[in-house]
């Protein structure tokens, strides 16, 4: 789950963490009202939208006075804002955040996230900050560090040492960085984030190290731990689908393709995507409907794909262990009558069941195309929706 930056400043401030002040607003007069309280020369003006190149986009202003805060507010609140991370379509600022300025020595970058390969937390760190990451490890890849770290109760000064050796700072400063990395971990293991990200990381001139924007994303498998991180969840930022998705438990991930996907397992289903675009077309979704998933999880399943207008036709790819046919099949027919369907769906099922969940296929009197195995499948719906 993601949430926006005013929120990851509050929970960072809440673990001792520096951060600038700063007050959040839905409308340009709360801003203006709630700005007047700041202690600061300049106003920091950001756009609060669940994507990162906000700066380039034009959703970070930095102003002189009330005036200019006002106008700048009117001009940005409502409007779309568009980045590399957002597609061509953007993001409707909704709530702006307005901080005071920082007297910027240096920036960094910090990040903190679970490194799946090794089954350890990885901090990322280099003296390269406020720029894509991504484009200093591609041109610089000798300004960034990665520290691995075994999991634990607590992260040892040793290792919050190397984490910020590449930042070079002064003895009084780099005290207060190591501060800083054990307050990260501990919020990083109690609150089961799966990411935190600094960006940039600033040294001050009055050399104290602060926050300047921050992204903090959770797992969602652990949220139940946690409902005060699940009340911070802005649905207005999520895509309507997946939101419906997310109450029948089903793992679903929009993308810009034509072919719909129904798979059980997270494995199969990547190899069902992968396939469609061997063969020329691109998947509209990722769907995954579980191991033991109902005939009404199916169907709702099947409903979801539909309400996708992009979707020019629908594979569904099952290997029954847990998952039985003749379940599968039963939500498929309930779902495409009750839809109406009037687009081509690939149905290839093997394993539990299979030859019952076939014939209630068969007997349901809809178009539906039979294959023998995927390769036969991604053939036979490419072919149809071409």
């Amino acid at each position: 789950m993601n949430i926006h930056e005013h929120q990851a400043k509050q929970i960072l401030r809440k673990f001792g963490i520096k951060v600038p002040n700063g007050v959040i607003g839905f409308t340009v007069d709360e801003v203006v009202v709630k700005a007047k309280t700041l202690n600061t020369e300049k106003y920091v003006l950001k756009a609060q939208i669940h994507a990162g190149g906000r700066g380039k986009a034009g959703g970070v202003k930095i102003l002189n006075n009330i005036e200019e805060l006002n106008k700048a507010a009117k001009e940005l609140l409502g409007k779309k804002l568009v980045t590399h991370q957002t597609g061509l379509e953007g993001k409707e600022v909704k709530r702006l955040y307005v901080e005071e300025s920082s007297n910027i020595k240096r920036e960094f970058y910090l990040s903190c996230l679970v490194d799946r390969a090794s089954s350890k937390i990885a901090f990322i760190s280099s003296d390269q900050g406020g720029m894509d990451i991504e484009k200093v490890a591609a041109d610089n890849p000798e300004k960034i560090i990665t520290t691995k770290i075994n999991f634990q109760n607590e992260i040892s000064v040793g290792d919050c040492s190397r984490i910020i050796e590449i930042f070079k700072l002064e003895e009084g400063s780099k005290k207060e960085a190591i501060e800083l990395i054990k307050s990260i971990y501990k919020m990083f293991i109690s609150l089961d984030t799966s990411l935190v990200e600094i960006n940039p990381l600033i040294l001050t001139i009055e050399n104290k190290i602060v926050c300047l924007d921050a992204k903090v994303n959770f797992d969602d498998n652990a949220l139940f731990k946690h409902p005060e991180i699940l009340e911070l969840r802005d649905l207005s930022e999520e895509d309507s689908i997946e939101i419906e998705a997310s109450k029948h438990d089903l793992a679903y991930i929009k993308l810009d393709g034509s072919i719909g996907c129904m798979v059980n397992g997270a494995g199969l289903a990547m190899a069902t995507m992968d396939i469609i675009k061997l063969y020329g077309e691109e998947p509209a979704n990722f769907l995954d409907v579980g191991g033991g998933a109902s005939k009404e999880k199916v169907s709702a399943a099947f409903k979801i794909i539909l309400s996708d207008k992009n979707v020019k036709g629908i594979l569904i790819n099952i290997f029954g262990g847990i998952m039985r046919c003749d379940v599968l099949a039963k939500g498929v027919v309930e779902a495409a009558q009750e839809t109406q369907l009037k687009i081509p769906l690939v149905v290839r099922l093997a394993g539990t069941n299979y030859e019952e969940g076939k014939k209630i296929l068969n007997d349901s009197n809809l178009e539906i195309l039979s294959a023998t195995d995927l390769k036969d499948a991604a053939k036979k719906i490419v072919r149809a929706v071409g």
